[in-house]
């Protein structure tokens, strides 16, 4: 949607939404390409080290074929869809189908239990699943309590309650007529991931690829080009891996790599990308912290852009990016409800530290508590005005949290930050992350990255625990590099460290070592999970 630019007022003020009237993702991502019967969509390498190619016509064909397997068994449009699948040509089959049948997906973690499995299964409706052997084992002592799941379809065998995906797709028909739907036509369900209490599930409709590809093209530095090869580790379950580089990449033309870490490996996603010449990366913050832990090296890598999102990186490593990956990691920002609306671009101006500006065509501000804008440099709330393509259309079934998702026409993260007199973000914290402390609001993300430059500190957490004199004081969880062992002395050093670097008021007064930080199955660290243990831990005291 971007044209290449090396002025970014100009881009912000010349761009316009192209959104159709009609309009469909799988007939987008998919049949407008299948002509070409040599165009390769997906690479995919197993965990043998096997190397498959599906073209765009394979896509074309599967999706026609699963979508007449579904319409078969009774399926029909608005009903959902759940994919419990790794990355893989079936996961991307499945999407694809349910859009074209006009069902509305849903994408599920393969990692996740079977409490998390019922919650969302259930929430949704779930009609159809689409997983593996391994996926239906955790789904089938929940089938008594899924009356609405009629149809369980297995891409490696057909378990008993099970239907044979392959199977099933052989005796189907390939031609199959797309439902016409419209940019508003609900498409997908993705569940927000729990930071702030029970799992959401934010319906957006077919616009929120459209929505999604100024946010994709501009930290990619105005992708597609000539060359390009897409690759993240992070799990198509997840809007990241899902809506920042599977569908933006099919829309493009662009071929993605598949490959599923069965935990992710910093070496070996090197070699990865290594084999098969990766130009494009979305790398979560968690795994460029632990490819920094493990050490690894550039040599070899053919890297044109890499970017990343969900939490900020810090100058620190920024510059081990630059210095390993040979380019600037241009972070980006948004959220499951509204995503990809704030990023950087290196080659359009580049602050580190900060979130970058508003991607065009949308209006992202700082607000106060009643939808006031606020000036350059005050904190407040970071919003997003409505309408928006990448806009959720509301929580499934849950009016009253939608609503509360809104302050007017701003629909308000819970995110603070602020942005400055040329238009980028900086990032403070959570709504409820932020530390007060005699008489100063600290956000978590400044001291975590100051943590993050002692050579000891592989990883670190800042919260706020209750002080009779402050109202809090600042306390930081430390996962330490190998060969470095927890003492006071080290604690003290790291206090002197953040001391001297930021000031004061904000170094941690209390450090805990811990062997790891609770995280979020996306890598975000769970800072209530720390502020319940410090509080248990208080009450052990007592």
């Amino acid at each position: 949607m971007l044209t290449r630019h090396d002025d970014y007022a100009e881009l912000y003020r010349s761009f316009s939404w192209p959104v159709p009237e009609r309009y469909n993702i799988g007939v987008d991502v998919c049949d407008r390409h299948s002509g070409d019967p040599a165009r390769v969509a997906l690479i995919v390498e197993e965990e043998d080290g096997t190397v498959r190619r599906h073209t765009f016509r394979d896509l074309f064909h599967q999706s026609n074929r699963l979508a007449n397997v579904l319409a078969a068994h009774g399926a029909v449009r608005g009903d959902r869809l759940a994919v419990l699948l790794p990355q893989s040509p079936e996961t991307a089959i499945a999407h694809i189908a349910g859009f074209k049948a006009g069902m509305v997906t849903i994408p599920l973690f393969a990692l996740f239990g079977e409490e998390a499995l019922e919650y969302r299964l259930s929430d949704s409706g779930a009609r159809v699943l689409v997983t593996d052997a391994a996926g239906y084992a955790k789904v089938m002592p929940l089938r008594d309590r899924l009356p609405g799941l009629t149809l369980v379809l297995c891409i490696d065998g057909a378990p008993e309650g099970t239907l044979g995906f392959h199977e099933a797709l052989a005796r189907a028909s390939d031609g199959f007529t797309p439902v016409d739907t419209g940019p508003d036509d609900p498409a997908v369900i993705i569940y927000t991931s729990g930071t702030t209490g029970s799992p959401k599930g934010a319906l957006h409709g077919h616009r929120v690829l459209l929505g999604h590809l100024p946010g994709v093209e501009l930290p990619h530095e105005f992708f597609p080009q000539t060359g390009d090869l897409f690759w993240t580790p992070a799990d198509w379950a997840w809007i990241g891996g899902l809506f920042d580089v599977l569908m933006p990449s099919l829309h493009h033309g662009v071929p993605v790599l598949a490959h599923r870490f069965r935990k992710f490996d910093p070496q070996r996603a090197v070699d990865l990308m290594k084999r098969h010449g990766v130009r494009n990366v979305f790398l979560p913050p968690t795994a460029i912290k632990l490819m920094r832990q493990a050490g690894v090296t550039g040599e070899g890598l053919s890297l044109r852009t890499v970017a990343s999102g969900g939490e900020t990186l810090g100058g620190e490593l920024l510059d081990w990016g630059r210095s390993v990956f040979g380019v600037t990691i241009n972070e980006f920002y948004g959220q499951t409800e509204c995503n990809v609306v704030v990023g950087n671009a290196a080659p359009l101006g580049f602050r580190t530290g900060s979130m970058g500006r508003a991607v065009p065509g949308h209006h992202v501000a700082v607000i106060d508590a009643e939808g006031n804008e606020l000036p350059d440099g005050a904190v407040g709330s970071i919003a997003i005005r409505r309408p928006d393509p990448v806009m959720f259309l509301g929580y499934w079934n849950k009016p009253e949290a939608t609503a509360d998702k809104f302050v007017g026409d701003w629909l308000v993260t819970g995110d603070l930050g602020r942005r400055d007199e040329d238009g980028f973000f900086w990032y403070v914290g959570r709504d409820d992350d932020v530390i007060t402390s005699a008489g100063y609001r600290i956000g978590p993300g400044e001291v975590e990255e100051c943590l993050l430059g002692h050579p000891a500190v592989a990883l670190a957490a800042v919260i706020g625990v209750p002080d009779p004199i402050r109202t809090e004081r600042v306390k930081a969880y430390v996962v330490l590099r190998p060969g470095r062992e927890a003492s006071d002395d080290l604690a003290r050093e790291i206090q002197e460290f953040v001391k001297t670097r930021l000031a004061a008021h904000e170094y941690p007064r209390d450090v805990a070592f811990v062997p790891e930080l609770p995280m979020t199955v996306t890598g975000k660290v769970m800072r209530r999970v720390l502020r319940r243990q410090a509080a248990e831990e208080a009450a052990g005291r007592e």
